[in-house]
C-alpha cells in the first residue's frame, strides 16, 4: 500500500474524537491548575521591619531598646545643658579690680527757662545722676558719687562733679570704659528715655550738656 494514500475513515474518526475532548484537561470547578513550582518567590520573603519586632531580652523588642537609648541620650544632653547654665560664672562680673585711683568729670547742664523756677531741681538732678550711673551696666561698678559744684539761676546752668574709682596705670580701661563719649552718652540717653516732670526739655539738646575732665 502506498504511504501517500489517505488514512482509512476509522483512523480519521478516532483523531477527530480526540480533538473534541479538550475539557478533560480542565478541572470540574472551572479553576485553572497552576504549577506550584511557579509560585512567586516574594511570598516567602519577610518584611524588612520584621526584625524590629523580634524579642531581644525577655519581652523587650529591638525597637524598644533603640528608642530607649535615643531618649536617654536626649535626656543626658538636656541635663548637661541645664547644669552648665547653672554653674556658669561670669568672670567679668566677679573680677575684683583694685580701684586705687579716682577719675572726676565735670558736667555742666544748661537749664531751660521753664525749669529755672523749679525749687527742687538741684536735688532732683543729683538723684537722677546718682541713679543713672549707679545702675548703669557699664559704669555702676566704678561710680562713686555725684555732687553739685555750682548752681546758677542767673546763667541757668548747674555743674556737677562725677567721681569714679578706676584702676591705676590701665590705659586701655581709661580709653574705653572712662571715655567722655561713654559717660556723656549714658546721661543723654537717660534724659531721652525719661523726662523730669515739669521740665520735659531738660537734657534733650546735646549742646546743653558739657563734659570736661
Amino acid at each position: 500500500m502506498d504511504p501517500a494514500q489517505a488514512s482509512p475513515p476509522e483512523v480519521q474518526l478516532e483523531l477527530w474524537a480526540l480533538a473534541r475532548q479538550p475539557d478533560e484537561l480542565t478541572p470540574l470547578n472551572g479553576a485553572v491548575r497552576v504549577d506550584e513550582v511557579a509560585l512567586p518567590a516574594e511570598a516567602n520573603k519577610e518584611s524588612p521591619w520584621s526584625s524590629c519586632n523580634k524579642n531581644v531580652v525577655g519581652r523587650c523588642k529591638l525597637w524598644m531598646i533603640v528608642t530607649s537609648i535615643f531618649l536617654g541620650f536626649i535626656i543626658v544632653i538636656i541635663v548637661g545643658l541645664c547644669l552648665a547654665g547653672v554653674s556658669y560664672v561670669d568672670e567679668d562680673e566677679n573680677e575684683i579690680l583694685e580701684l586705687s585711683s579716682n577719675k572726676t568729670f565735670l558736667v555742666t547742664l544748661k537749664i531751660p527757662e521753664e525749669c529755672v523756677a523749679e525749687e527742687d531741681l538741684s536735688h532732683l538732678l543729683t538723684k537722677r545722676l546718682t541713679d543713672v550711673y549707679g545702675t548703669s551696666p557699664s559704669l555702676s561698678r566704678y561710680f562713686t558719687s555725684a555732687e553739685v559744684v555750682d548752681f546758677s539761676g542767673e546763667n541757668a546752668t548747674v555743674t556737677y562733679h562725677l567721681q569714679f574709682g578706676v584702676p591705676s596705670d590701665d590705659e586701655s580701661f581709661m580709653k574705653y570704659m572712662m571715655s567722655e563719649e561713654l559717660v556723656l552718652g549714658i546721661l543723654l540717653q537717660d534724659f531721652h528715655d525719661q523726662n523730669i516732670p515739669g521740665c520735659e526739655n531738660l537734657g534733650l539738646d546735646p549742646a546743653s550738656l558739657l563734659l570736661d575732665e
